[in-house]
């Protein structure tokens, strides 16, 4: 109807016409902005998120025909290009060697949520297919939110981009995704509080607060590491060279993969595997953070620059969503998020106890699955428990490499 009327209008089905590529990189561009400022000035805007709200922005202006629903900006640069330029950056910050020596038990735990999540992804996959009606879609979303819950908001991007999610499907998901994730903070946070999980886990670092030692040191470094960053020219042209030559390389090497053929159902896990330009980028990045660790160091911006382009993803995969399959979809979505993300907590906490790990360790771990490094390390800092800070950032980087793998190893399990 709204299409209708623009037509009537302007003469096309959008206020902004499809070949119109500066004025539509100019809303985009603009919105994620608007997001960003929203979500780091308000308490309720941090609350629900700027991806959400660049989504919904997006989501909003395509519905009532200020934007197209589809154009090349969309498909041919940010899908086909953003999304895997954004990638190597933000593996940048995993160095294995550092990881592997300095996360100790919390690395345990992370690695017990992680097979959790992808436990959890085929209990609710099988449990909601008849319900949902499209088990492509719905194997689609369960593939993501692996991703997305055993690293972050890059493999759901990556995962996004390798197995072409519809724009209403994937919006969907980042709507119900987005819904959990407030309860699910609250309920680690009640954890922490609560005298059942006291009485039966170690918990010396929530002793050490509630003494009075450690919080003003908390506030210290949560101040430190929210501080802005020095950046130069150098900085930016060599992220920007990094990260196009590690996509170029590695789409050299799926293609070769790619195209083999073979019988059989090692052959064929081997070519749709090792064919996945995701499996390489994640690769080769993990590789020159690890071994070239010191010239990494060096480098800053990698972060923002990663993070700000997987912004303009989620204003995109906001565009072509119709808000009635995203009002109807995402509960159900929101049914499968849920128990991916309970039986992540289950293998986290029962994992911390039979291994008789601390209360704080399980709470860290499970955050760093679901909620990534940043989340992970922000409550930690909230809470006063400054020795799990630096871990926490480690594995949740973690979580961006082995997230690609595991979601990759899901997607073949379920047929996609």
């Amino acid at each position: 109807m709204l299409g209708s009327f623009w037509t009537a209008l302007v003469g096309r089905e959008s206020l902004i016409a499809t070949d119109n590529t500066w004025g539509l990189l100019a809303v985009m561009c603009l919105s994620v902005f608007f997001s960003i400022w929203l979500e780091q000035k308000y308490k309720w805007a941090s609350r629900v998120s700027g991806a959400i709200i660049a989504l919904i922005l997006a989501m909003i202006m395509a519905n009532v025909g200020i934007i197209p629903v589809s154009c090349d900006l969309y498909d041919n640069i940010v899908w086909d290009i953003i999304v895997p330029m954004a990638i190597p950056m933000l593996l940048l910050q995993c160095n294995l060697k550092r990881i592997w020596s300095e996360t100790g038990r919390l690395l345990v735990i992370f690695l017990l949520g992680a097979a959790g999540t992808v436990a959890g992804a085929f209990i609710a996959y099988f449990a909601l297919k008849g319900a949902f009606g499209n088990a492509q879609d719905l194997a689609k979303v369960a593939v993501m939110m692996t991703g997305s819950y055993i690293g972050g908001g890059v493999n759901f991007a990556a995962m996004a981009s390798q197995y072409a999610a519809g724009g209403d499907i994937t919006a969907a998901a980042t709507v119900a995704d987005n819904l959990l994730m407030a309860g699910y903070f609250f309920v680690l946070i009640a954890f922490a509080g609560a005298g059942f999980m006291r009485r039966h886990f170690r918990h010396p670092l929530i002793d050490e607060v509630e003494a009075g030692s450690g919080r003003e040191d908390a506030q210290t470094q949560a101040a430190a590491f929210w501080s802005r960053k020095d950046i130069s020219l150098r900085d930016i042209a060599l992220n920007v060279a990094f990260s196009v030559t590690i996509v170029f390389v590695s789409r050299l090497i799926a293609g070769i993969f790619s195209g083999l053929s073979g019988d059989g159902a090692f052959m064929n896990f081997v070519v749709r595997f090792l064919g996945s330009q995701y499996v390489w980028i994640t690769t080769l990045s993990v590789l020159v953070a690890t071994f070239a660790s010191r010239r990494v160091e060096e480098l800053h911006g990698s972060q923002e620059i990663g993070t700000y382009l997987i912004y303009l993803f989620l204003f995109v995969i906001g565009v072509p969503a119709n808000i009635y399959t995203v009002v109807t979809k995402s509960p159900l979505l929101l049914v499968l998020t849920g128990t991916m993300v309970v039986v992540n907590m289950l293998f986290c906490f029962i994992g911390a106890k039979l291994l008789k790990f601390n209360l704080e360790d399980a709470i860290i771990a499970s955050n760093a699955n679901i909620g990534g490094p940043t989340t992970a390390a922000g409550m930690a800092i909230s809470q006063g428990w400054r020795d799990l800070v630096g871990p926490a950032m480690l594995i949740g980087t973690l979580g961006y490499v082995i997230g690609n793998y595991m979601a990759t190893l899901v997607a073949i399990a379920l047929g996609l």
